[in-house]
Protein backbone atom coordinates (compact mmCIF):
# COMPACT_ATOMS: atom_id res chain seq x y z
CA UNK A 1 0.00 0.00 0.00
CA UNK A 2 1.64 3.37 -0.90
CA UNK A 3 1.96 6.15 1.29
CA UNK A 4 -0.49 8.82 1.21
CA UNK A 5 0.41 12.42 2.42
CA UNK A 6 -1.99 13.67 5.05
CA UNK A 7 -3.28 16.55 3.17
CA UNK A 8 -3.95 14.95 0.00
CA UNK A 9 -7.50 13.01 1.40
CA UNK A 10 -10.81 14.61 2.04
CA UNK A 11 -14.45 14.11 2.04
CA UNK A 12 -14.14 12.52 -1.81
CA UNK A 13 -11.76 9.68 -0.12
CA UNK A 14 -14.56 8.82 2.44
CA UNK A 15 -14.71 4.90 3.22
CA UNK A 16 -10.97 4.31 1.37
CA UNK A 17 -8.88 2.29 3.69
CA UNK A 18 -5.51 4.40 3.51
CA UNK A 19 -1.84 3.51 4.95
CA UNK A 20 -0.25 7.16 6.52
CA UNK A 21 3.11 7.65 8.18
CA UNK A 22 4.24 10.49 10.69
CA UNK A 23 4.88 12.18 13.69
CA UNK A 24 2.41 11.88 16.92
CA UNK A 25 1.70 16.20 16.99
CA UNK A 26 -1.02 15.16 20.15
CA UNK A 27 -3.07 12.60 21.72
CA UNK A 28 -6.15 13.12 23.86
CA UNK A 29 -8.32 11.01 25.46
CA UNK A 30 -12.10 11.79 25.36
CA UNK A 31 -14.22 9.48 27.26
CA UNK A 32 -12.14 6.34 26.39
CA UNK A 33 -12.02 7.37 22.46
CA UNK A 34 -8.25 8.46 21.47
CA UNK A 35 -7.65 11.07 19.29
CA UNK A 36 -4.24 11.40 17.95
CA UNK A 37 -3.07 14.29 15.23
CA UNK A 38 -0.74 12.76 13.08
CA UNK A 39 1.77 15.17 11.32
CA UNK A 40 3.70 15.04 7.97
CA UNK A 41 4.99 17.57 6.05
CA UNK A 42 1.91 17.80 4.64
CA UNK A 43 0.02 19.02 7.22
CA UNK A 44 -2.07 17.13 9.93
CA UNK A 45 -5.17 14.54 10.11
CA UNK A 46 -7.23 12.83 13.51
CA UNK A 47 -6.96 9.33 14.04
CA UNK A 48 -9.78 8.34 16.13
CA UNK A 49 -8.75 4.86 17.96
CA UNK A 50 -12.01 3.29 19.65
CA UNK A 51 -12.02 1.04 23.27
CA UNK A 52 -11.42 -2.90 21.98
CA UNK A 53 -10.07 -1.88 18.69
CA UNK A 54 -6.72 -3.94 17.97
CA UNK A 55 -4.79 -0.80 17.89
CA UNK A 56 -6.14 0.88 21.15
CA UNK A 57 -3.13 -0.91 23.13
CA UNK A 58 -0.69 0.61 21.08
CA UNK A 59 -2.22 4.19 21.25
CA UNK A 60 -2.35 4.60 25.30
CA UNK A 61 1.66 3.84 25.02
CA UNK A 62 1.98 6.99 22.31
CA UNK A 63 3.83 10.38 23.55
CA UNK A 64 4.67 13.55 21.30
CA UNK A 65 7.06 13.13 18.39
CA UNK A 66 7.11 8.99 18.63
CA UNK A 67 6.87 8.31 14.18
CA UNK A 68 3.81 5.56 13.57
CA UNK A 69 2.64 3.70 10.83
CA UNK A 70 -1.33 3.73 10.67
CA UNK A 71 -3.91 2.19 8.81
CA UNK A 72 -7.44 2.61 8.82
CA UNK A 73 -10.80 3.96 6.69
CA UNK A 74 -11.75 7.69 6.06
CA UNK A 75 -14.81 8.93 8.07
CA UNK A 76 -16.43 12.02 8.05
CA UNK A 77 -16.05 14.23 11.47
CA UNK A 78 -18.89 14.68 13.67
CA UNK A 79 -17.63 18.00 14.14
CA UNK A 80 -15.39 19.35 11.27
CA UNK A 81 -12.31 21.89 12.24
CA UNK A 82 -12.22 24.25 9.47
CA UNK A 83 -8.60 25.44 11.08
CA UNK A 84 -7.42 22.32 9.16
CA UNK A 85 -7.02 21.52 5.62
CA UNK A 86 -8.27 18.00 6.15
CA UNK A 87 -10.94 19.24 9.14
CA UNK A 88 -13.81 17.40 7.66
CA UNK A 89 -12.63 14.28 8.21
CA UNK A 90 -10.40 11.45 10.11
CA UNK A 91 -9.38 8.13 9.78
CA UNK A 92 -10.43 5.10 11.93
CA UNK A 93 -7.89 3.02 13.19
CA UNK A 94 -7.54 -0.41 11.83
CA UNK A 95 -3.57 -1.26 12.92
CA UNK A 96 -1.13 1.07 14.39
CA UNK A 97 2.64 0.41 14.64
CA UNK A 98 5.55 2.20 16.06
CA UNK A 99 8.24 2.88 13.96
CA UNK A 100 10.18 5.01 16.68
CA UNK A 101 9.54 6.69 20.26
CA UNK A 102 11.25 9.78 21.22
CA UNK A 103 12.61 11.79 24.10
CA UNK A 104 11.22 14.63 26.40
CA UNK A 105 10.93 17.13 23.84
CA UNK A 106 13.58 20.37 25.41
CA UNK A 107 10.85 22.98 23.74
CA UNK A 108 6.89 22.30 22.40
CA UNK A 109 6.59 21.64 18.74
CA UNK A 110 4.12 24.45 17.92
CA UNK A 111 3.42 28.01 16.34
CA UNK A 112 3.04 29.44 19.12
CA UNK A 113 6.52 28.00 20.76
CA UNK A 114 7.93 30.35 23.53
CA UNK A 115 11.18 28.40 23.27
CA UNK A 116 14.16 30.80 23.17
CA UNK A 117 16.11 31.50 19.42
CA UNK A 118 18.73 29.77 20.73
CA UNK A 119 16.63 26.67 21.68
CA UNK A 120 15.46 26.34 18.38
CA UNK A 121 18.72 26.81 16.80
CA UNK A 122 20.49 23.81 19.03
CA UNK A 123 17.77 21.54 18.00
CA UNK A 124 17.01 22.80 14.69
CA UNK A 125 15.90 19.20 13.37
CA UNK A 126 13.16 19.44 16.17
CA UNK A 127 12.08 23.24 15.31
CA UNK A 128 12.09 22.26 11.06
CA UNK A 129 9.22 19.98 12.24
CA UNK A 130 7.14 23.75 12.56
CA UNK A 131 4.59 24.58 10.05
CA UNK A 132 6.26 27.89 9.93
CA UNK A 133 9.84 26.43 8.96
CA UNK A 134 8.95 23.89 6.55
CA UNK A 135 6.67 26.37 4.48
CA UNK A 136 9.46 28.79 4.44
CA UNK A 137 11.79 26.03 2.98
CA UNK A 138 9.40 24.66 0.59
CA UNK A 139 8.72 28.52 -0.73
CA UNK A 140 12.60 28.62 -0.94
CA UNK A 141 12.30 25.34 -3.26
CA UNK A 142 9.53 26.90 -5.36
CA UNK A 143 11.68 29.89 -5.86
CA UNK A 144 14.79 28.30 -6.80
CA UNK A 145 12.77 26.06 -9.14
CA UNK A 146 11.05 28.84 -10.95
CA UNK A 147 14.30 30.69 -11.43
CA UNK A 148 15.85 27.40 -13.34
CA UNK A 149 12.78 27.45 -15.52
CA UNK A 150 12.78 31.45 -16.24
CA UNK A 151 16.55 31.00 -16.78
CA UNK A 152 16.63 27.81 -19.04
CA UNK A 153 14.09 28.98 -21.23
CA UNK A 154 16.47 31.81 -21.45
CA UNK A 155 19.33 30.39 -23.06
CA UNK A 156 21.10 30.61 -19.72
CA UNK A 157 23.43 27.38 -19.07
CA UNK A 158 24.12 26.31 -15.41
CA UNK A 159 27.67 26.30 -14.80
CA UNK A 160 29.51 25.24 -11.06
CA UNK A 161 32.78 27.31 -10.07
CA UNK A 162 35.06 26.35 -7.55
CA UNK A 163 34.98 26.48 -3.97
CA UNK A 164 38.45 26.58 -2.91
CA UNK A 165 40.06 29.97 -4.76
CA UNK A 166 42.44 32.10 -4.14
CA UNK A 167 41.95 34.95 -1.73
CA UNK A 168 41.34 38.26 -3.63
CA UNK A 169 40.89 40.72 0.01
CA UNK A 170 38.45 43.35 -1.59
CA UNK A 171 35.85 44.27 0.48
CA UNK A 172 34.92 41.87 3.20
CA UNK A 173 37.67 39.33 4.97
CA UNK A 174 37.96 36.17 2.91
CA UNK A 175 37.43 32.22 5.29
CA UNK A 176 40.76 31.10 4.38
CA UNK A 177 41.42 27.69 3.51
CA UNK A 178 44.60 26.08 4.58
CA UNK A 179 46.09 23.02 2.16
CA UNK A 180 47.97 20.46 3.07
CA UNK A 181 49.58 19.52 -0.06
CA UNK A 182 50.80 22.63 -0.48
CA UNK A 183 52.40 24.37 3.05
CA UNK A 184 51.81 27.42 3.90
CA UNK A 185 49.22 28.43 1.67
CA UNK A 186 45.63 28.70 1.71
CA UNK A 187 42.20 28.88 -0.65
CA UNK A 188 39.90 31.43 -0.09
CA UNK A 189 36.21 30.39 0.39
CA UNK A 190 34.33 32.96 -2.55
CA UNK A 191 32.82 35.73 -1.81
CA UNK A 192 30.91 35.46 -4.96
CA UNK A 193 32.20 33.82 -8.12
CA UNK A 194 32.33 37.33 -9.29
CA UNK A 195 35.82 36.09 -11.49
CA UNK A 196 34.72 33.23 -12.59
CA UNK A 197 31.74 34.46 -14.09
CA UNK A 198 33.19 37.19 -15.94
CA UNK A 199 36.26 34.13 -17.42
CA UNK A 200 32.77 31.91 -18.58
CA UNK A 201 32.41 34.91 -20.74
CA UNK A 202 35.27 35.17 -21.93
CA UNK A 203 35.57 31.63 -22.34
CA UNK A 204 32.56 32.01 -24.42
CA UNK A 205 29.59 31.10 -22.52
CA UNK A 206 27.16 34.02 -23.29
CA UNK A 207 24.46 33.33 -20.81
CA UNK A 208 25.14 31.56 -17.32
CA UNK A 209 23.94 31.31 -13.93
CA UNK A 210 24.51 29.50 -11.02
CA UNK A 211 22.84 28.59 -7.76
CA UNK A 212 25.83 29.76 -5.32
CA UNK A 213 26.97 29.52 -1.87
CA UNK A 214 29.30 32.18 -0.85
CA UNK A 215 31.05 33.21 2.16
CA UNK A 216 32.03 36.59 4.06
CA UNK A 217 33.37 36.78 7.33
CA UNK A 218 31.88 40.09 8.28
CA UNK A 219 29.76 41.26 10.90
CA UNK A 220 26.27 39.72 10.91
CA UNK A 221 22.66 40.97 11.26
CA UNK A 222 18.85 40.03 11.23
CA UNK A 223 18.92 39.77 7.15
CA UNK A 224 23.05 38.61 7.15
CA UNK A 225 24.89 35.13 7.19
CA UNK A 226 28.36 34.01 6.30
CA UNK A 227 27.47 31.80 4.23
CA UNK A 228 24.62 32.55 1.77
CA UNK A 229 22.89 31.87 -1.44
CA UNK A 230 22.88 33.91 -4.29
CA UNK A 231 21.25 33.46 -7.54
CA UNK A 232 24.26 34.78 -10.47
CA UNK A 233 24.09 35.56 -13.51
CA UNK A 234 26.17 36.49 -16.45
CA UNK A 235 25.32 37.62 -20.44
CA UNK A 236 27.89 38.51 -23.00
CA UNK A 237 27.28 41.28 -25.48
CA UNK A 238 24.47 42.80 -23.59
CA UNK A 239 24.08 46.65 -21.90
CA UNK A 240 23.00 47.74 -18.67
CA UNK A 241 19.13 47.84 -19.57
CA UNK A 242 19.61 44.22 -21.39
CA UNK A 243 20.86 43.00 -17.89
CA UNK A 244 17.95 44.81 -15.95
CA UNK A 245 15.63 43.92 -18.50
CA UNK A 246 16.18 40.36 -17.59
CA UNK A 247 16.56 41.03 -14.02
CA UNK A 248 13.32 42.24 -13.31
CA UNK A 249 11.49 40.03 -15.61
CA UNK A 250 12.87 36.99 -13.39
CA UNK A 251 11.75 39.08 -10.41
CA UNK A 252 8.39 39.24 -11.63
CA UNK A 253 8.34 35.57 -12.77
CA UNK A 254 8.96 34.72 -9.19
CA UNK A 255 6.36 37.06 -7.85
CA UNK A 256 3.99 35.46 -9.99
CA UNK A 257 4.60 32.02 -9.27
CA UNK A 258 5.25 32.59 -5.35
CA UNK A 259 2.82 35.18 -4.17
CA UNK A 260 0.35 35.40 -7.20
CA UNK A 261 0.95 39.09 -8.01
CA UNK A 262 1.92 41.04 -11.23
CA UNK A 263 5.17 42.92 -10.86
CA UNK A 264 4.20 46.13 -13.76
CA UNK A 265 7.13 46.53 -15.93
CA UNK A 266 9.24 47.51 -16.61
CA UNK A 267 10.63 49.19 -12.83
CA UNK A 268 10.75 52.35 -11.92
CA UNK A 269 14.83 53.81 -11.81
CA UNK A 270 16.05 55.77 -9.40
CA UNK A 271 19.69 57.67 -9.18
CA UNK A 272 21.93 56.76 -6.54
CA UNK A 273 21.84 60.06 -6.03
CA UNK A 274 18.04 60.79 -5.57
CA UNK A 275 17.46 57.78 -3.45
CA UNK A 276 20.53 59.26 -0.85
CA UNK A 277 19.23 62.81 -0.87
CA UNK A 278 15.53 62.01 -0.87
CA UNK A 279 15.57 58.94 1.43
CA UNK A 280 18.50 58.63 2.81
CA UNK A 281 19.62 54.92 1.63
CA UNK A 282 20.74 53.44 -1.72
CA UNK A 283 17.60 51.03 -0.59
CA UNK A 284 14.84 53.02 -0.04
CA UNK A 285 11.66 52.19 1.55
CA UNK A 286 8.54 53.75 -0.86
CA UNK A 287 5.69 51.86 0.74
CA UNK A 288 5.58 55.25 2.56
CA UNK A 289 5.64 58.88 2.01
CA UNK A 290 8.04 60.97 4.21
CA UNK A 291 10.96 62.40 2.32
CA UNK A 292 13.85 63.99 3.44
CA UNK A 293 13.69 67.98 2.55
CA UNK A 294 16.51 70.07 2.13
CA UNK A 295 16.55 73.41 4.47
CA UNK A 296 20.08 74.45 4.36
CA UNK A 297 19.10 77.73 2.20
CA UNK A 298 16.60 78.61 4.34
CA UNK A 299 19.00 78.70 7.58
CA UNK A 300 21.48 80.79 5.77
CA UNK A 301 21.04 83.42 7.94
CA UNK A 302 20.06 82.34 10.86
CA UNK A 303 21.09 83.16 14.40
CA UNK A 304 21.04 79.67 15.82
CA UNK A 305 24.19 79.22 16.80
CA UNK A 306 24.69 75.17 16.62
CA UNK A 307 22.67 75.33 13.41
CA UNK A 308 25.09 78.76 12.15
CA UNK A 309 28.52 76.62 12.66
CA UNK A 310 27.74 73.62 11.00
CA UNK A 311 26.50 75.23 8.20
CA UNK A 312 29.62 77.49 8.31
CA UNK A 313 31.80 74.59 8.25
CA UNK A 314 30.34 73.15 5.18
CA UNK A 315 27.53 71.03 6.86
CA UNK A 316 24.10 70.67 6.11
CA UNK A 317 20.14 70.78 7.85
CA UNK A 318 17.89 68.32 6.65
CA UNK A 319 14.02 67.35 8.23
CA UNK A 320 11.46 64.71 7.84
CA UNK A 321 7.73 65.36 8.98
CA UNK A 322 5.41 62.93 10.34
CA UNK A 323 2.12 63.96 9.82
CA UNK A 324 -0.71 64.48 12.45
CA UNK A 325 1.32 62.66 15.18
CA UNK A 326 2.66 65.62 17.07
CA UNK A 327 0.35 64.83 20.01
CA UNK A 328 1.79 61.08 20.23
CA UNK A 329 5.11 62.00 21.41
CA UNK A 330 6.19 63.09 24.52
CA UNK A 331 9.29 64.36 25.25
CA UNK A 332 10.68 61.16 26.51
CA UNK A 333 9.81 58.91 23.10
CA UNK A 334 11.54 62.29 21.47
CA UNK A 335 15.08 61.85 23.83
CA UNK A 336 14.88 58.13 22.96
CA UNK A 337 14.38 58.56 19.12
CA UNK A 338 17.42 61.39 19.99
CA UNK A 339 19.86 58.47 21.20
CA UNK A 340 18.59 56.31 18.47
CA UNK A 341 19.94 59.20 15.51
CA UNK A 342 23.03 59.05 17.80
CA UNK A 343 23.44 55.53 17.11
CA UNK A 344 24.12 57.09 13.01
CA UNK A 345 26.65 59.17 14.67
CA UNK A 346 24.09 62.47 14.75
CA UNK A 347 25.32 64.93 17.01
CA UNK A 348 21.18 65.12 17.94
CA UNK A 349 17.90 65.53 17.18
CA UNK A 350 15.90 68.96 16.91
CA UNK A 351 12.72 68.77 16.57
CA UNK A 352 9.59 70.79 16.52
CA UNK A 353 5.47 70.89 16.80
CA UNK A 354 3.10 72.40 15.08
CA UNK A 355 0.03 73.56 17.36
CA UNK A 356 -1.60 76.82 17.63
CA UNK A 357 2.21 78.18 16.79
CA UNK A 358 5.78 75.87 16.40
CA UNK A 359 7.09 74.90 19.76
CA UNK A 360 9.84 72.76 20.23
CA UNK A 361 13.47 72.37 20.88
CA UNK A 362 14.49 75.45 18.58
CA UNK A 363 11.17 77.55 18.72
CA UNK A 364 12.13 80.52 20.69
CA UNK A 365 15.28 80.96 18.96
CA UNK A 366 13.74 80.72 15.90
CA UNK A 367 13.01 84.24 14.11
CA UNK A 368 8.73 84.92 12.46
CA UNK A 369 10.53 84.77 9.09
CA UNK A 370 12.03 81.11 9.71
CA UNK A 371 9.15 79.87 11.41
CA UNK A 372 6.68 81.00 8.55
CA UNK A 373 9.30 79.75 5.98
CA UNK A 374 9.40 76.59 7.66
CA UNK A 375 5.94 75.83 7.88
CA UNK A 376 5.56 76.96 4.23
CA UNK A 377 8.07 75.17 2.76
CA UNK A 378 7.24 71.66 4.60
CA UNK A 379 3.80 72.17 4.05
CA UNK A 380 2.74 72.03 7.99
CA UNK A 381 -0.62 71.80 9.01
CA UNK A 382 -1.38 71.35 12.97
CA UNK A 383 0.00 68.53 14.54
CA UNK A 384 2.81 67.87 12.57
CA UNK A 385 6.28 66.98 13.61
CA UNK A 386 9.02 68.13 12.52
CA UNK A 387 12.61 66.17 13.28
CA UNK A 388 15.56 68.01 11.82
CA UNK A 389 19.67 66.97 11.67
CA UNK A 390 22.18 69.07 11.42
CA UNK A 391 25.88 68.27 10.52
CA UNK A 392 27.92 66.75 7.58
CA UNK A 393 25.99 65.46 4.48
CA UNK A 394 26.63 62.33 5.16
CA UNK A 395 25.91 62.04 8.62
CA UNK A 396 22.75 64.14 8.14
CA UNK A 397 21.26 61.49 5.33
CA UNK A 398 22.41 58.35 6.76
CA UNK A 399 20.82 59.50 10.40
CA UNK A 400 17.33 61.14 8.83
CA UNK A 401 17.18 58.23 6.56
CA UNK A 402 17.22 55.47 9.40
CA UNK A 403 15.25 57.54 11.31
CA UNK A 404 12.34 57.70 8.52
CA UNK A 405 12.18 53.50 8.54
CA UNK A 406 11.45 53.51 11.98
CA UNK A 407 8.87 56.37 12.19
CA UNK A 408 7.11 54.77 9.62
CA UNK A 409 7.69 51.03 11.63
CA UNK A 410 6.77 52.64 14.77
CA UNK A 411 3.61 55.00 13.31
CA UNK A 412 2.24 52.25 11.13
CA UNK A 413 2.40 53.55 7.62
CA UNK A 414 3.82 50.54 6.43
CA UNK A 415 1.40 47.98 4.72
CA UNK A 416 3.28 44.77 5.34
CA UNK A 417 1.24 42.86 2.24
CA UNK A 418 2.44 45.80 -0.40
CA UNK A 419 5.86 45.85 -2.49
CA UNK A 420 7.30 48.45 -3.78
CA UNK A 421 10.35 47.64 -6.19
CA UNK A 422 12.63 49.75 -7.80
CA UNK A 423 16.22 50.12 -9.31
CA UNK A 424 18.57 52.26 -8.07
CA UNK A 425 21.25 53.17 -10.46
CA UNK A 426 24.37 55.06 -11.69
CA UNK A 427 26.15 54.31 -8.75
CA UNK A 428 29.44 56.11 -7.53
CA UNK A 429 32.53 54.41 -8.95
CA UNK A 430 34.64 55.29 -5.64
CA UNK A 431 33.67 55.91 -1.93
CA UNK A 432 36.11 57.76 -0.02
CA UNK A 433 38.12 55.76 3.00
CA UNK A 434 38.41 57.31 6.47
CA UNK A 435 40.47 54.44 7.42
CA UNK A 436 42.33 54.05 4.28
CA UNK A 437 42.50 57.81 3.46
CA UNK A 438 42.05 57.24 -0.06
CA UNK A 439 39.17 56.02 -2.50
CA UNK A 440 38.25 52.73 -3.10
CA UNK A 441 36.07 50.77 -5.30
CA UNK A 442 32.39 51.48 -4.42
CA UNK A 443 31.41 48.16 -5.58
CA UNK A 444 34.54 45.69 -6.97
CA UNK A 445 37.57 47.04 -8.96
CA UNK A 446 35.84 44.99 -12.44
CA UNK A 447 32.49 47.66 -12.22
CA UNK A 448 32.72 49.43 -15.96
CA UNK A 449 32.16 53.49 -15.17
CA UNK A 450 29.91 54.70 -17.62
CA UNK A 451 31.16 55.80 -20.80
CA UNK A 452 31.29 59.91 -20.30
CA UNK A 453 33.49 59.32 -16.83
CA UNK A 454 36.46 57.15 -18.19
CA UNK A 455 38.17 60.31 -18.53
CA UNK A 456 37.90 61.21 -15.20
CA UNK A 457 38.92 57.85 -13.37
CA UNK A 458 41.99 59.50 -12.66
CA UNK A 459 41.24 63.38 -12.22
CA UNK A 460 37.74 63.44 -10.19
CA UNK A 461 36.85 60.21 -8.87
CA UNK A 462 34.20 62.17 -6.15
CA UNK A 463 32.26 62.59 -9.33
CA UNK A 464 32.70 59.41 -11.68
CA UNK A 465 29.89 56.94 -11.94
CA UNK A 466 29.19 53.42 -12.99
CA UNK A 467 27.24 51.16 -14.86
CA UNK A 468 26.13 49.56 -11.74
CA UNK A 469 22.11 48.82 -10.53
CA UNK A 470 20.09 47.24 -7.38
CA UNK A 471 16.94 46.24 -7.58
CA UNK A 472 15.41 46.76 -4.44
CA UNK A 473 11.99 45.61 -2.47
CA UNK A 474 10.16 47.18 0.10
CA UNK A 475 13.82 48.62 1.45
CA UNK A 476 15.72 46.01 1.14
CA UNK A 477 18.91 45.24 -1.08
CA UNK A 478 17.46 42.11 -3.16
CA UNK A 479 19.65 42.23 -5.99
CA UNK A 480 22.55 43.80 -7.88
CA UNK A 481 25.08 43.88 -10.74
CA UNK A 482 27.38 45.78 -13.19
CA UNK A 483 28.12 45.80 -17.04
CA UNK A 484 31.99 44.75 -16.47
CA UNK A 485 35.47 46.58 -17.47
CA UNK A 486 36.37 44.55 -21.02
CA UNK A 487 38.94 46.70 -22.15
CA UNK A 488 41.75 45.74 -20.58
CA UNK A 489 43.43 49.05 -20.81
CA UNK A 490 40.56 51.10 -19.03
CA UNK A 491 40.93 47.91 -16.36
CA UNK A 492 44.45 49.18 -16.03
CA UNK A 493 43.78 52.81 -15.35
CA UNK A 494 40.70 51.74 -12.28
CA UNK A 495 43.70 49.66 -10.67
CA UNK A 496 45.67 52.77 -11.02
CA UNK A 497 43.23 54.58 -9.89
CA UNK A 498 42.39 52.75 -6.29
CA UNK A 499 46.04 52.96 -6.43
CA UNK A 500 47.65 49.16 -6.67
CA UNK A 501 50.97 48.32 -7.49
CA UNK A 502 51.59 46.13 -10.65
CA UNK A 503 52.83 43.71 -8.02
CA UNK A 504 49.63 43.35 -5.95
CA UNK A 505 47.57 43.64 -9.48
CA UNK A 506 49.57 40.32 -10.20
CA UNK A 507 49.30 38.41 -6.91
CA UNK A 508 45.40 39.15 -6.57
CA UNK A 509 44.01 39.41 -10.51
CA UNK A 510 47.06 38.41 -12.41
CA UNK A 511 45.64 35.24 -14.20
CA UNK A 512 42.12 37.70 -15.17
CA UNK A 513 44.17 40.04 -16.09
CA UNK A 514 46.01 38.21 -18.62
CA UNK A 515 42.46 36.89 -19.67
CA UNK A 516 41.34 40.10 -20.69
CA UNK A 517 43.90 39.58 -23.21
CA UNK A 518 42.44 37.72 -25.32
CA UNK A 519 39.36 38.90 -27.04
CA UNK A 520 37.05 39.16 -24.18
CA UNK A 521 33.75 40.49 -24.91
CA UNK A 522 31.30 43.35 -23.32
CA UNK A 523 29.36 41.23 -20.58
CA UNK A 524 27.78 42.04 -17.60
CA UNK A 525 25.38 40.28 -15.04
CA UNK A 526 24.02 40.75 -11.29
CA UNK A 527 23.05 38.57 -8.57
CA UNK A 528 19.81 38.18 -6.20
CA UNK A 529 19.92 37.24 -2.49
CA UNK A 530 18.00 33.81 -2.86
CA UNK A 531 17.77 34.26 0.85
CA UNK A 532 16.86 37.46 1.00
CA UNK A 533 14.63 36.85 -1.57
CA UNK A 534 12.89 34.35 0.12
CA UNK A 535 13.23 36.31 3.38
CA UNK A 536 10.66 38.80 1.70
CA UNK A 537 8.31 36.93 -0.12
CA UNK A 538 7.91 34.32 3.31
CA UNK A 539 6.77 38.05 5.49
CA UNK A 540 9.79 37.33 7.97
CA UNK A 541 12.43 39.62 8.94
CA UNK A 542 14.68 37.17 10.21
CA UNK A 543 16.88 35.41 7.76
CA UNK A 544 17.25 32.68 9.81
CA UNK A 545 13.92 31.69 9.40
CA UNK A 546 14.56 30.67 5.94
CA UNK A 547 17.97 29.31 5.87
CA UNK A 548 17.68 25.23 6.64
CA UNK A 549 20.56 25.39 9.38
CA UNK A 550 21.55 29.05 9.88
CA UNK A 551 24.50 30.64 11.98
CA UNK A 552 24.01 32.63 14.88
CA UNK A 553 24.86 36.35 15.05
CA UNK A 554 28.32 35.22 16.37
CA UNK A 555 28.87 33.10 12.99
CA UNK A 556 28.64 29.59 15.06
CA UNK A 557 26.38 26.82 14.72
CA UNK A 558 24.70 25.77 18.07
CA UNK A 559 23.34 22.51 17.09
CA UNK A 560 26.75 21.05 15.47
CA UNK A 561 28.71 23.36 17.78
CA UNK A 562 30.44 24.50 14.73
CA UNK A 563 33.42 26.56 14.67
CA UNK A 564 35.32 23.88 17.23
CA UNK A 565 38.62 22.82 18.04
CA UNK A 566 40.60 20.61 16.01
CA UNK A 567 43.31 17.83 17.20
CA UNK A 568 47.00 18.45 17.30
CA UNK A 569 47.49 15.68 14.49
CA UNK A 570 45.40 18.47 12.15
CA UNK A 571 47.19 21.02 12.68
CA UNK A 572 50.59 19.17 12.18
CA UNK A 573 49.31 17.38 9.07
CA UNK A 574 48.51 21.27 7.70
CA UNK A 575 51.75 23.01 9.01
CA UNK A 576 49.79 25.12 11.47
CA UNK A 577 50.86 26.02 15.15
CA UNK A 578 48.97 27.82 17.21
CA UNK A 579 49.91 30.55 19.57
CA UNK A 580 49.42 30.20 23.21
Amino acid sequence: MKKIENASLSKKNVGKTVELYGWVAKRRNLGGLLFLDLRDRSGIIQLVVKPGDRAYEIAETLKNEYVIRAIGKVSLRENPNPKLATGEIEVLLEELEILNSASDLPFEISEETTALEDTRLKYRYLDLRRKSLQENLILRHRVTMATRRFLDAEGFLEIETPVLCKSTPEGARDYLVPSRVNPSKFYALPQSPQIFKQLLMVGGMEKYFQIAKCFRDEDLRADRQPEFTQIDLEMSFVEEEDVMDLGERLTAAIFKEIKGIDIPLPLRRMKYDEAVNVYGSDKPDLRFEMPIQELTNLFADTEVSFIKSALEEGGIINAVVAKNCANQYSRKEIDKLTDFVKSYQASGLIYLKLEEELTGSIAKALTEEEKNNLIETLSLEPNDLVFMVVGKKKIVKQSLGALRLKLGHDLHLIDPNRYELLWVVDFPSFEFSEEENRYVACHHPFTAPKDEDVSKLMTDKANCYSKAYDIVINGYEAGGGSIRIHNQDVQATMFEALELTEEEIQEKFGFFVDALKYGTPPHGGMAFGLDRMVMLLSGTENIREVIAFPKTASASCLMSEAPNVVSEKQLKELHISLEK
